[in-house]
């Protein structure tokens, strides 16, 4: 299992409460289908483009308080007027989106993070809001995981980016390859070759502990955080850090050993998580 933000969305888990099962699906399948656009294989930049544009049109009609034009937003508009959700989040989500459909490269580590504030941390910040979980020091640290958990998963599918679309897209800082002696091809021999390099290497080592660093900041959350939810969390958590291992495990070649986590990981995983001592 990856890391992917939206692949461990916690869509109508049975850890979570009934009651807000429901409106954490309404909120993932936007962010599901929206980003779908923003990946379709050899759909026309122009077309994804429009396609997007049209769900920042619903979120439009969402604030003014209009009839929306399908189910979906009409489900969503109702989950964001009941629990007051705030409707710039969605539009950084949509934001990060049409990004990813113009934007391949990342000059250094601060555009990166810009990136994952919009792409990453407005979903955990929507699930504290639906659990009326507001404090600033809590919505910190939720960033500070989602934003590592987007990292993760752009470390774990370095190899599945170059390759999608053609494009060539590359998530990993172009300063950072830089300073390690890198340029983008190398990244093309690399994904030839499935060989990496000391340099390659050591900067996938300094990546991985650069997110392991920012997850463990926001684990006071997981670890406070009561009820279904804290286990989902701690869950997520756990997940990420054991990635994090793998990919550091294979010495960063992603591009032949895709790490992931399978059954038997959550298993070992899942007993932390459910005493709270993850």
């Amino acid at each position: 299992m990856s890391v992917d933000h939206y692949e461990n969305f916690p869509v109508a888990s049975i850890l979570l409460p009934r009651h807000l099962r429901r409106p954490i699906e309404h909120i993932y399948h936007f962010a599901r289908s929206a980003d779908d656009f923003a990946d379709e294989g050899n759909v026309p930049e122009a077309d994804r483009l429009a396609n997007l544009a049209d769900y920042r049109h619903e979120l439009d009609l969402i604030a003014a308080r209009s009839p929306t034009s399908s189910t979906l937003f009409q489900a969503l508009g109702s989950t964001i007027h009941q629990y007051d959700l705030p409707l710039q989040l969605f539009y950084d989500l949509l934001d990060a989106f049409k990004q990813d459909v113009t934007k391949t490269r990342y000059a250094d580590f601060a555009e990166l993070h810009n990136y994952c504030k919009r792409s990453a941390n407005p979903i955990g910040r929507l699930l504290l809001h639906l659990f009326n979980e507001t404090a600033n020091q809590t919505l910190l640290m939720s960033d500070d995981i989602c934003t590592a958990l987007q990292l993760i998963n752009h470390w774990q599918d370095v190899a599945i980016d170059w390759q999608k679309n053609n494009s060539g897209r590359l998530y990993l800082p172009e300063a950072d390859l830089a300073y390690y002696g890198l340029s983008i091809s190398d990244i093309a021999i690399i994904q030839a070759t499935r060989t990496t390099t000391l340099q390659w290497r050591e900067m996938m080592k300094f990546q991985v502990a650069r997110a392991r660093q920012m997850m463990i900041k926001g684990q006071p959350l997981a670890r406070n955080m009561k009820g279904r939810f804290g286990t989902e969390l701690r869950l997520i958590v756990a997940g990420g850090l054991a990635i994090c291992d793998k990919i550091d495990d294979v010495d960063g070649n992603v591009f032949k050993h895709r790490p992931k986590l399978t059954k038997w990981d959550w298993l070992r995983l899942a007993p932390a998580a459910l005493l709270n001592l993850s």
